[in-house]
């Protein structure tokens, strides 16, 4: 199993709790975070390890992708292992199901990489290495039916982690995390990435400080479970702040509003239905590099299943506390568009599907495993 960052690690705990309770005598290797850890994955490294991403870092990293590529050839050699789970992050993923599948590997691919919206000649690729695809959006499931590729979409993952999650009250929130029962939270989060962190936390910080002054808010900086909570510290300057790591779903349930990273967390937030902006910002190079190859319009999966902007996305030059300031103070002010963001967030988890997609994925892979 093998995943590259917080949210692969999120789903692809889920995934092995399942695939272990099903069956319990198989040994599950892989990469992953303190979740697939717990879960009971072997790991040969942390997602910490592999958090970069783009074309400039990816180059810069490249030594340490080889070495990892050859410590996982060397364990599935060793181990025998007949099948590989790959969850998302395409660019080390599809590369590695190429190698594996020489090797004689079974190879499923849960998550799809989003060649929806971008780079869509990757489905030749996903065609010859991959044997099956687990989707968790039923507009993949149509996609790759149409590529020829074996497909099966099970519902998203998230649904099914939020509906079972044993959330605190906000009372107890509140206390835990020593906050001012006087003040709404206004949640930032800044990303899972160090070079994500350094190119929007200083803004976002900024700008956070100035919409908690003007709507008697306090700030809350979300901090993912991959990064050390003093390195969030090195790019914030403003006085009155939190930096809290392992509460951001009860967080994202008793807050007033975000500003969210481009991510799985704007897919979260919608299924909270938390008011929230989209940011996201990377290095020149690698952001004029994506702009010649999206093929979509939006980059917040929210607007991406809705087919247009339904919350408002900032991304690259636009990313400036002015920008950001004026816009949500205008939003915040007005409480009907508040109340149309909320019903269309609500929309969004409906498309979602119901619980249970873990469970079936599971399913899915061991009987592809049998099958072997």
């Amino acid at each position: 199993m093998i995943a590259g960052e917080a949210s692969g690690d999120m789903h692809g705990a889920a995934l092995a709790k399942e695939i272990l309770d099903e069956q319990n005598d198989i040994q599950l290797f892989g990469i992953g975070g303190d979740n697939m850890i717990s879960a009971g994955v072997n790991t040969l490294y942390h997602i910490r390890d592999m958090a970069f991403l783009g074309f400039a870092e990816v180059v810069k990293h490249l030594p340490f992708i080889l070495k990892v590529e050859k410590s996982i050839i060397e364990i599935v050699k060793r181990e025998k292992i007949e099948l590989a789970v790959l969850i998302d992050y395409p660019g080390f993923n599809l590369r590695l199901a190429k190698k594996l599948k020489k090797l004689g590997l079974k190879i499923i691919y849960y998550i799809s990489p989003q060649i929806w919206a971008w780079r869509k000649g990757r489905i030749n690729k996903i065609r010859e290495r991959v044997d099956k695809m687990i989707v968790v959006f039923p507009f993949e499931e149509e996609m790759y039916k149409r590529g020829n590729v074996n497909v099966e979409y099970v519902g998203h993952p998230l649904i099914e982690r939020v509906e079972s999650y044993n959330f605190k009250t906000k009372a107890e929130l509140y206390k835990e995390l020593q906050l001012d029962e006087e003040k709404e939270v206004l949640l930032v989060l800044p990303g899972s990435r160090k070079h994500e962190i350094e190119k929007l936390l200083p803004v976002l910080s900024n700008a956070s400080e100035q919409l908690a002054s003007k709507f008697n808010m306090q700030v809350v900086i979300a901090c993912a479970e991959s990064i050390d909570e003093s390195y969030l510290k090195k790019f914030v300057s403003i006085p009155n702040y939190r930096i809290v790591k392992g509460n951001t779903y009860n967080l994202f349930k008793h807050s007033k509003f975000g500003i969210i990273k481009s991510g799985t967390s704007t897919l979260e937030a919608a299924i909270f239905a938390l008011p929230f902006i989209a940011v996201y910002s990377t290095s020149k190079f690698t952001y004029e590099m994506a702009k010649r190859l999206i093929k979509v319009q939006n980059i917040a999966m929210p607007n991406i299943i809705m087919g247009n902007e339904v919350v408002k996305e900032f991304i690259q030059d636009d990313v400036n506390p002015d920008a950001i300031v004026n816009y949500c103070e205008n939003l915040l002010n007005d409480s009907n568009k508040i109340d149309e963001l909320v019903s269309n967030l609500i929309q969004v988890k409906n498309k979602l599907g119901g619980i249970g997609a873990s469970q079936n994925a599971a399913k899915i892979i061991l009987k592809e495993l049998h099958d072997v």
